[in-house]
């Protein structure tokens, strides 16, 4: 079983083993698991005595962002940003969280990178009880994700800058691709919202006035990703109608070009193909100047009709 475990007490963090942190006492024992095989579920079981309830919950491998209380603790399932390679519709990473007084038991299947800034808080002395640590883990997810949000609108912007007809086909691509993303991130920032402010207004004696704060600052910050994320979606389908329209124009605009190449040699393939016939009796067909005047007939014929076209501007 991999993971590692904290000891704070009297504003000092050590590391101490994992087998040996239930027996542990301070202000702060944090016990992180990286794995969700059989030994960590029986780690939680036997060592830790946890609830069968909180065993599934922190092992399982779909979830979502929530929040329960349990007893007067809570378990609490954020989502973060991982530097393992994830799917478009699972972008995000998976960290569930059980916190009791002066214990908190943390689980991930995939490496989330908001936890190496929480590591170093620790070791650094600015995360004194379970109430710090979450509220950390909160503001560190919530500042990691708010760049790629940001992203998502300048990769948009810089789409809507370079519409043109001759980049419908590579526009399309990208502006599917941050609809996509943007469906991907809002599907778990709007219920990890509701899960840090629920979290934020229980009544937990571990919480204090500070850490409530930070979890409603989180909270308020995940709201507007999720309402940027909302915006970028829509943004993104009036993009791509956008572009299906000027794909449609410039579809209209070869077909009318084409049209207007056919009628122009229309009546000159009517021309040559009735003094190309093989028959006798045609007017003019033995005299020298014929070959010259049917050509110069179809000249003129053609001119004509470009004439007529350029004067209802149908070439515009």
């Amino acid at each position: 079983m991999s993971g590692f475990a904290y000891c704070v007490a009297d504003g000092k963090a050590a590391r101490i083993d994992i087998g040996q942190a239930i027996a542990t006492t301070g202000d702060l024992v944090w016990v992180h698991l990286t794995s969700n095989n059989e030994d960590a579920q029986a780690w939680l079981t036997d060592t830790a005595k946890a609830p069968d309830y909180i065993v599934d919950a922190l092992t399982t491998s779909e979830s979502r962002p929530r929040c329960d209380a349990v007893g007067d603790g809570a378990f609490l399932n954020l989502r973060g940003r991982s530097n393992e390679a994830m799917t478009t519709s699972d972008p995000l990473a998976s960290l569930r969280i059980w916190a009791v007084a002066g214990r908190v038991i943390s689980v991930t299947r995939r490496a989330v990178t908001a936890i190496d800034d929480v590591v170093k808080l620790i070791e650094g002395g600015h995360i004194r009880d379970p109430g710090d640590l979450i509220a950390e883990f909160a503001v560190a997810i919530t500042e990691e994700l708010d760049p790629e949000v940001a992203d998502l609108g300048d990769r948009l912007d810089d789409c809507e800058a370079d519409l043109d007809a001759d980049k419908v086909f590579e526009l399309r691509r990208g502006v599917t691709k941050v609809r996509v993303a943007a469906i991907g991130y809002r599907r778990f920032l709007q219920p990890q919202r509701a899960a840090l402010e629920k979290l934020a207004a229980l009544p937990c004696d571990w919480l204090h006035d500070d850490d409530r704060l930070h979890l409603s600052s989180a909270a308020d910050r995940a709201a507007r990703m999720a309402e940027e994320l909302e915006a970028i979606r829509e943004r993104s389908a009036l993009m791509h109608e956008s572009l299906t329209d000027l794909r449609a124009e410039q579809i209209d605009s070869r077909a009318l070009l084409i049209s207007i190449v056919a009628l122009i040699f229309l009546p000159l393939t009517f021309l040559t193909g009735l003094y190309g016939m093989n028959v006798e009796g045609l007017p003019y067909a033995k005299e020298p100047w014929a070959f010259d005047a049917i050509g110069g007939i179809c000249i003129a014929i053609t001119i004509g009709i470009i004439g007529y076209f350029s004067a209802k501007r149908w070439f515009g």
